[in-house]
């Protein structure tokens, strides 16, 4: 692939993204009408992720890496039901939006160089998607709603139990499909360890104006069914048994630090751990009665929690963990294993860094919310000096800024 021509017509695109996806969609469902139908009646976050991944892919052509993404893309990508034909359409309307909003910077050669560009990223995500077939691997796992407990008035506790095994490691995400809102897909956490019975906990916090954690906190009854796409995610354990290790969970970022400290617990190996939990106010402190049982079956975890102080504004508790930080020794010996809003992850993981522990030991995923194109920087100049976040989550990579 020719890398400087794709880069040189994706930078003059990219200052015309909303325009770029907007022509994309209307040109896709044009010209295949049944299409339509395979996505959510609100496009906005579809078309935010469809932008980030693609910048994603631009920004990293020559790393190692991608063809693991693409492929576990393509994996995920079961879930919507999308067949060969469907990938050649995307092709075709891609390269029609980008000649579109590219004008004058378009090119017989860029036009080459997007088509074949775009090949190899639909024949990766194609075989990533036989591969998950031919293991036997279902588009998605239907499970039953076992149990649905209120946390507070915008939290809820959610145990699911899959109608066939659903296997996963500790750390782990999920999307999540509701019929209560069709066709629309969101990631959240596995909460627990693999259990003897098969079920799992779901932690779902109620986003303002979000129709799925609203669905899911508020209407979601026990009984019901939702659909759970393939794990994925690269907050697994690292650590050898035993050596010492850090977590910091901040909000429902306690979701997979428990399942990590639920496989430790069930392993007594003696491991020396330190737990950080982080909320906005001491009542959102949910998961205390689970941290405070696994610290009786893990001897060798410390604990400690941060909250703002009362009437004091909700961030003061990235601020005091930050402050506390420097207090704990060791950090050059320590993995560190973080979780929670991609705000706090940015904020949090230089500072951990400046203490000492080397960043390809600090261990994260990248869940950024999904947010509005029209906020990224206007120029590739601004783009180059403030990078925005991406509003996708790489299923594999660990970005160390936790962007």
């Amino acid at each position: 692939m020719d890398a400087q021509l794709l880069r040189s017509t994706f930078a003059v695109v990219e200052r015309r993204a909303e325009h770029a996806v907007t022509f994309f969609y209307a040109h896709l469902f044009w010209h295949n009408p049944g299409i339509r139908e395979l996505f959510p009646e609100d496009l906005r976050p579809q078309r935010d992720r469809l932008f980030a991944a693609l910048t994603h892919v631009v920004n990293r052509l020559e790393d190692p890496g991608l063809d693991g993404y693409l492929t576990h893309l393509g994996r995920d990508h079961r879930k919507f039901l999308a067949a060969p034909v469907f990938y050649a359409a995307v092709g075709s309307s891609l390269v029609a939006a980008f000649a579109h909003a590219a004008g004058a910077a378009w090119s017989v050669e860029a036009e080459k160089a997007w088509t074949e560009a775009y090949g190899r990223i639909a024949d990766l995500m194609m075989r990533g998607a036989e591969e998950a077939a031919g293991r036997g691997e279902p588009p998605w796992w239907d499970a039953d709603v076992v149990a649905h407990a209120r946390r507070g008035v915008d939290l809820a506790v959610l145990t699911l139990r899959p109608r066939q095994p659903f296997p996963y490691r500790p750390g782990q995400y999920a999307g999540v499909s509701s019929l209560r809102v069709p066709r629309v897909w969101r990631t959240y956490s596995l909460a627990n360890a693999p259990r003897a019975d098969g079920t799992v906990d779901l932690h779902i916090s109620q986003v303002p104006r979000g129709l799925m954690s609203t669905a899911l906190v508020t209407g979601t009854r026990a009984g019901e069914t939702l659909r759970l796409s393939a794990p994925g995610g690269a907050l697994t354990a690292r650590t050898e048994p035993g050596a010492p290790r850090t977590y910091v969970a901040a909000g429902t970022g306690w979701a997979p630090v428990k399942a990590l400290l639920e496989e430790v617990a069930s392993r007594e190996d003696g491991t020396e751990a330190r737990l950080f939990v982080v909320a906005r106010a001491k009542e959102y402190l949910y998961g205390r009665e689970d941290v405070e049982l696994l610290k009786e079956r893990i001897p060798g975890l410390r604990v400690t929690y941060i909250t703002s102080a009362p009437h004091h504004p909700r961030d003061q508790a990235t601020e005091r963990l930050i402050h506390a930080l420097p207090a704990f020794g060791n950090w050059p010996g320590h993995d560190v294993y973080l979780a929670g809003p991609p705000g706090f992850l940015h904020e949090v993981t230089p500072v951990v860094e400046d203490l000492g522990t080397d960043p390809a030991r600090i261990f994260h995923d990248r869940l950024p919310a999904a947010g509005r194109l029209d906020t990224r920087p206007a120029g590739r100049a601004e783009w180059l000096i403030e990078p925005p976040a991406l509003f996708w989550h790489d299923p594999e990579a660990r970005d160390p800024r936790g962007a």
